[in-house]
């Protein structure tokens, strides 16, 4: 089962959730290095922020006020004091909160309150707090802070100042925080013109969307190549977006366990970094990097970057060897201060795996998993042509063909149930794709699956009430007819309702606003034929000539009896036509996400 899953599913979603950082400031993950997950270096200039203490001298047990304070703002924070010798060592001591409601303690070096961190992400211009000297204190200890004033912008271990316990001497503090920092390696430079489609193919693979476009040429271009050099891989990485453009390696279709690369847009000017995505969760930023020879450029409003990665990285475990065959993701998205947002199209996934260090080729690739192509045209079928072809003839074709019989009932009967039941069967069918993509229920959908379970409920309805209809004599007869009536229409209602909120769900999103005029052109169309097959059933229309208005017409007049029937043949047929039409329009925008 799970091979066929993976068979029949095209596109593990990239979803970038956005990344909040920690705003409620559980940051025990950082106690060692005081290093925050933020897609960026630490800022090296001097920092508007200062630490200090009420006393220079202490002994064990005493309580000691600190202050953080700055002449910016800032929205987070991480304070430890630690031996001044070995700025790089555990905690020492522990606080006592002087304003809970903007400071809390965390636990690090396995003590109770040996941190303080914020609450939320409020802007701050001083805090304070107590720290309480342990028996065991170093002689000399130094407070340290990690402060944030924005996602991007933040200064690691600030030194604060050193208090020495009585008798001891203080030692020289350092101006600097003595911490190794990991920064890129290689040089960062401004790309000097856009990336070309020219070579792919030939000297270097590419993934391009739309396909065929050029990004020296096309601003909507999206676009991905990379091209072995000696032991490494060159990438460049190009498209259209407000915050960031990115791509993954992944050993399958399904987003989770994937080496991914984000090309950030700060303000005008670009990281570039490597990640890992596990399961749907944001990207984890890799610690060191292994990108080198880094470029970028932006303008109108495209994103470009191009770094170079080695085949192999024993530095880092978690990047994929080059070496082996991987899908592909392309995704983008919005982004704020450096923060990424989960992007609001599918991602562009390969239609197979390729082998990164492999002969060059220029790559397809889907927005759109094949299970959700497949159903979406499910129910656009069962909807556009069967259910309301079948709907059409229960409604004006019982007085036809009344001596003819199709395997044991009327023609209409048999045209009308067959294409009911194949209605059923394809929303059913349809139904299940979505559960079997996500295997769960999607939250982000909006309406549309609540409105498609309805439909599901509906359809299944019709067929029940038809095995339990009473006979065509029974005084409960009338029942049945209103029911069945009203059940059908309220099932076409929130069919069309559903469609139209479906074609523009993310793992679809067919071209907008197209379709959504094809859709409503679809109703309309749908609307005005069967206004004129009411008309033509109240004798409104009918066929008009002066010669047989003088003529007299017998009741069962078989001339009367077939113009009628002509006529609504001719009005069926250019319904199946218009509808024909305007399915395979949208069917064929499926075909082509």
């Amino acid at each position: 089962m799970g091979n066929l899953r993976t068979g029949l599913a095209i596109l593990g979603t990239l979803c970038l959730t956005i990344i909040s950082g920690y705003k409620n400031g559980k940051v025990e993950k950082a106690c060692d290095s005081m290093m925050p997950d933020h897609h960026s270096y630490p800022n090296t200039t001097a920092g508007p922020y200062t630490l200090t203490v009420s006393v220079s001298k202490f002994r064990p047990g005493d309580q000691i006020k600190v202050t953080l304070s700055g002449h910016e703002h800032f929205q987070g924070f991480l304070l430890q004091a630690r031996d001044a010798t070995n700025p790089d060592g555990s905690a020492v001591g522990s606080f006592t909160l002087v304003d809970p409601k903007i400071s809390q303690l965390l636990k690090c070096s396995n003590i109770e309150g040996s941190a303080v961190s914020h609450t939320s992400d409020a802007k701050q211009t001083e805090i304070q707090v107590i720290w309480n000297a342990p028996p065991t204190a170093p002689p000399n200890v130094q407070f340290l802070a990690t402060v944030i004033a924005h996602y991007k912008i933040f200064w690691v271990k600030l030194p604060g100042p050193v208090i020495s316990q009585s008798e001891v001497t203080v030692p020289p503090q350092s101006t600097t925080s003595g911490m190794s920092t990991d920064t890129p390696t290689g040089t960062t430079s401004i790309l000097p013109q856009p990336f070309t489609s020219e070579g792919c193919g030939r000297s270097k693979s590419c993934l391009i969307d739309p396909v065929g476009c050029n990004p020296s040429e096309d601003t909507n271009c999206f676009f991905l190549s990379y091209s072995t050099v000696d032991q490494a891989v060159l990438f460049e990485l190009s498209g259209p977006a407000t915050g960031y453009v990115s791509f993954a390696l992944s050993k399958d279709e399904w987003m989770g366990d994937d080496d991914t690369y984000l090309c950030i847009n700060d303000g005008g000017h670009v990281s570039v970094d490597a990640a890992y995505t596990t399961g749907r969760s944001h990207p984890d930023v890799a610690s060191k990097s292994v990108l080198t020879d880094v470029s970028w450029r932006v303008s109108d409003g495209v994103i470009q970057c191009k770094f170079s990665r080695a085949i192999y990285t024993p530095q880092d475990l978690v990047r994929f060897s080059l070496n082996h065959s991987y899908y592909l993701f392309l995704a983008h998205g919005n982004a704020e201060y450096g923060m990424i947002h989960r992007h609001k199209r599918q991602p562009l996934i390969s239609s197979h795996r390729q082998l990164i260090i492999g002969s060059p080729q220029i790559l397809t690739g889907s927005r759109s998993p094949l299970l959700m192509k497949y159903h979406g045209a499910f129910m656009l079928i069962g909807w556009m042509l069967a259910g309301s072809i079948g709907t059409l003839m229960a409604a004006f074709f019982k007085p036809d063909w009344p001596e003819h019989i199709l395997f044991g009932q009327k023609i209409w009967f048999q045209v009308h149930r067959t294409l009911m039941s194949l209605t059923v069967i394809l929303t059913t069918v349809g139904f299940i794709f979505p559960f079997a993509y996500r295997q769960k229920w999607s939250s982000r959908a909006g309406a549309h699956p609540y409105l498609g379970c309805i439909v599901m409920i509906l359809a299944f309805c019709q067929p029940i009430l038809a095995a339990f209809r009473p006979a065509p004599d029974s005084s409960r007869r009338w029942i049945f007819k209103w029911l069945h009536w009203g059940v059908g229409h309220a099932a076409e209602i929130f069919a069309g309702t559903s469609m139209l909120t479906g074609i523009h769900q993310q793992s679809l999103l067919l071209p907008y606003p197209w379709t959504t005029g094809v859709l409503a052109s679809f109703v309309v169309w749908t609307i005005l034929l069967k206004i004129v097959l009411k008309l033509h059933k109240h004798s409104i229309i009918r066929k008009g000539s002066k010669n047989e208005d003088e003529s007299p017409v017998l009741p069962d007049s078989s001339r009367s009896v077939n113009w009628d029937t002509k006529f609504r043949v001719a009005i069926l047929a250019l319904f199946v036509l218009g509808n024909s039409v305007f399915c395979i329009a949208l069917l064929n925008s499926i075909a082509q996400t």
